[in-house]
């Protein structure tokens, strides 16, 4: 089942040509109805007429996240508040938030896109879909309602928290597909498991895990805990929320809306284009929406783009995995190390949870990184030899991939906090 077969299957030149079109119409209500694009685009001698091919795209200058914030709330809409329908917020942890409106039109695209999105995943009109993420101005939950609504599925709009009663309505709702972050995937296969229930038996089927990376270990364990099949999917709130591109169910590499959205990679030193396959620093343009059009917005995902067609059947731009992201890097003794590569090394070692928080600190002059991790059984905890043989062998794990060493504390079971949204596994003391 294909949701839309004529976009998602289109050639790359009736893709590139849509993207032409709208990409212009997109500059030119930048341009004319938001004061702060029309100065950067006059600053940088760029108007609406010199965008004649895709290539042009380089001439705009960028948008970073301290634009949204120096226009709060609403400098940056494009159309007037009485065309604003919804209005949704970053939750603002770093500064102001970042506020975005949808008109209706905005709206129903929204929903377009995450019906292709779950429909590729393997969704379908028989679904029961529980949806954690919290309904408040985050835009996970509310985009993927309606997406899902959209396709025709049933949808539970439990929201997030209250752990023990969200497995208590997988049971007796016949939940078949789980909706909300990786990291709460896992916290709920282990609290149904206290509760006694048997993953096994539940009818979920399908996760559509977003709002947060996630290694393929994680993956992996988390299809092995929920007994599922686990997809991934992407987006964030400047852009549109969750939509911009989702895994299908070969879960090699995530379909990009190409028709709403044009992606592109550049070098996150230089700003400059890199080729296809290569990583770099993730630029999204909004093509079609009208409350808060977005040019070139940099943001800050370190992914690459895969233009071979997939084997479901589309065609469509894909993107990898996000790698991580520029400004959660880590930077210790001049080694950079991102914390996605030390969930790949601890998901899936014997004896351990999926549970960890990476500590950072100075000693001294020196950067110092420890890592916490829940062993599986407190018994371990008292036999020294066995303990002491596996932090060894995390920290030998640890060194050969990041080429550095790191201080490993296995710590109680049930003793590291769990989270019901985006995970913090970063705690930097320096």
């Amino acid at each position: 089942m294909i949701w839309n077969e004529k976009i998602e299957c289109a050639s790359r030149d009736e893709i590139e040509k849509i993207q032409l079109e709208r990409l212009q119409r997109t500059v030119e209500r930048c341009y004319n109805n938001v004061e702060h694009y029309r100065k950067k685009l006059d600053a940088a001698g760029v108007f609406p007429g010199d965008i004649k091919k895709l290539d042009d795209i380089r001439k705009i200058p960028f948008t970073v996240k301290d634009d949204l914030r120096e226009n709060y709330p609403y400098k940056l809409f494009a159309v007037p508040m009485r065309d604003v329908v919804r209005i949704h917020a970053s939750s603002g942890t770093t500064g102001k938030p970042t506020v975005v409106g949808y008109t209706r039109n905005d709206i129903d695209m929204w929903a377009e896109c995450i019906a292709r999105m779950a429909c590729a995943a393997g969704a379908t009109p028989d679904d029961i879909v529980q949806i954690t993420f919290g309904y408040t101005l985050f835009t996970g939950a509310f985009g993927l309602h309606y997406g899902l609504e959209k396709l025709g599925a049933s949808v539970i709009p439990i929201s997030g928290g209250n752990t023990e009663r969200q497995v208590s309505v997988m049971q007796d709702f016949g939940s078949t597909i789980l909706v909300g972050t990786p990291s709460y995937a896992m916290y709920l296969a282990e609290v149904a498991k206290k509760m006694g229930v048997d993953t096994e038996k539940l009818p979920l089927r399908l996760g559509l895990f977003g709002g947060e990376g996630h290694t393929e270990e994680m993956r992996r364990e988390i299809e092995k805990a929920l007994h599922i099949i686990a997809t991934e999917n992407y987006g964030l709130s400047e852009v549109i929320g969750p939509g911009v591109s989702g895994e299908c169910y070969c879960k090699n590499g995530m379909h990009i809306c190409e028709d709403h959205f044009y992606c592109e990679i550049v070098d996150k030193d230089t700003l400059l284009p890199v080729p296809a396959g290569q990583p770099g620093e993730m630029v999204i343009t909004s093509l079609s929406k009208e409350a808060f059009p977005i040019l070139r917005y940099r943001t800050k995902d370190i992914t690459w783009l895969i233009p071979e067609k997939c084997a479901c059947g589309r065609t469509s731009m894909r993107m990898a995995k996000i790698q991580g992201r520029t400004d959660d890097m880590l930077i210790i003794r001049g080694v950079n190390v991102f914390p996605s590569q030390i969930e790949g090394v601890l998901v899936g070692i014997e004896d351990i949870g999926p549970h960890y928080e990476i500590i950072v600190r100075k000693d001294g002059y020196m950067d110092k990184i420890e890592v916490l991790v829940e062993v599986i059984d407190a018994e371990l905890l008292d036999k020294f030899s066995a303990l002491e043989a596996l932090e060894k062998k995390i920290k030998h794990k640890l060194y050969t991939v990041l080429n550095i060493g790191a201080d490993v504390r296995l710590v109680e079971p049930q003793s590291l906090k769990r989270f019901e949204g985006k995970a913090k596994r970063v705690t930097d003391l320096r």
